[in-house]
């Protein structure tokens, strides 16, 4: 017997795709089915799902892994990541210093196992207040700028000018399943504004105000409006503490900057409704997030707020560290 989570069927891509970032998924097994839900294959239990044991069958490495395409010496090939991004027809992976020499043939190896794929870049790492990636085209073709297919929208992007992060994909739709019809929603930290199209297409909203230090993401949220048919978005170009207070009262915020997001937190909670939502995102040490959400509590009674929290991690950032969801 194989030790599983068990998760509806819709949302079982975002989950595996979770799964295997935060290597937590067991590929040498197959997904199985059990009626409406799917059973992922898992290394061990996963805290805020449904675990069972299931037998699975067995799966082999696929011929396509691009691991096994690269041409280069055995004591180093333990270094090939066993993830990367793809963002539309756009692949981007982190290289180890080691594996330098052999960036090119990487890339090629990746466009071989995976034929979507127009160009693949090196992945330095996100940088600058804008968030955009530096990135190094390594294989294919160029430009960086894509159409990202998530849950039937078309996201118009470009990683290397404007932020988004395909691994949201889950936690988009799950926030817009939330949505009622009529919200006044805030995303404040928008890029390329996937909350906000992903919310006008699961409800009807009476505004989702979309906002980015960037005037790149605007042009691309603008598109992204007209393409999904998404009226209801309002991208604007801005810094959140100046915009937000110039806006409606919101019965739902969203704080996508996970490195300081708590920091805008008394910001946001100035143009909420009564008994309205705030969806943040927080990169912290794992033992210093209890803490900090006890100082959030406190720090929002002094400023005469009441609140009530839900959390859970969404995935392993660092040895040490974790991205957390905050409801």
């Amino acid at each position: 017997m194989v030790r599983c989570v068990r998760v509806p069927k819709r949302e079982g891509e975002p989950v595996r795709a979770r799964l295997l970032d935060e290597g937590i998924l067991d590929v040498n097994y197959r997904i199985g089915a059990e009626g409406d839900s799917l059973l992922i294959p898992v290394l061990e239990d996963v805290p805020g799902f449904e675990c069972a044991d299931a037998d699975l069958r067995p799966q082999e490495r696929p011929a396509g892994d691009y691991r096994e395409m690269v041409d280069l010496p055995d004591d180093l090939r333990g270094l090939l990541p066993m993830s990367f991004d793809v963002v539309g027809d756009v692949g981007m992976v982190k290289i180890p210093e080691e594996l330098a020499p052999y960036r090119a043939d990487i890339g090629r190896a990746m466009m071989r196992a995976n034929h979507s794929l127009r160009c693949v870049f090196e992945d330095r790492g996100v940088k600058g207040e804008l968030r955009v990636r530096d990135l190094d085209l390594i294989a294919g073709e160029g430009p960086s700028e894509t159409v990202h297919r998530e849950f039937g929208a078309r996201m118009h992007t470009d990683p290397a000018r404007v932020y988004f992060n395909p691994r949201l994909a889950g936690e988009r739709h799950r926030v817009a399943s939330l949505v009622r019809d009529g919200e006044v929603v805030i995303d404040m930290f928008a890029g390329v504004a996937p909350f906000g199209v992903q919310i006008c297409r699961a409800a009807k909203p009476e505004a989702v105000y979309s906002i980015d230090l960037n005037p790149d993401a605007e042009a691309f949220a603008c598109w992204n409006r007209e393409d999904n048919r998404a009226d209801a978005l309002v991208p604007i170009t801005g810094d959140a503490t100046a915009v937000v207070p110039t806006l409606p009262m919101a019965d739902r915020i969203i704080m996508n900057l996970p490195q300081i997001a708590d920091r805008f937190l008394p910001l946001a909670l100035s143009r909420l409704k009564r008994g309205g939502t705030v969806h943040m995102y927080k990169i912290i040490e794992r033992e210093e997030f209890l803490p900090m959400c006890e100082e959030m509590v406190a720090m929002s009674a002094e400023n005469g707020h009441t609140i009530s929290m839900e959390s859970f991690e969404l995935k392993t950032y660092s040895p040490t560290m974790s991205v957390y969801s905050l409801d």
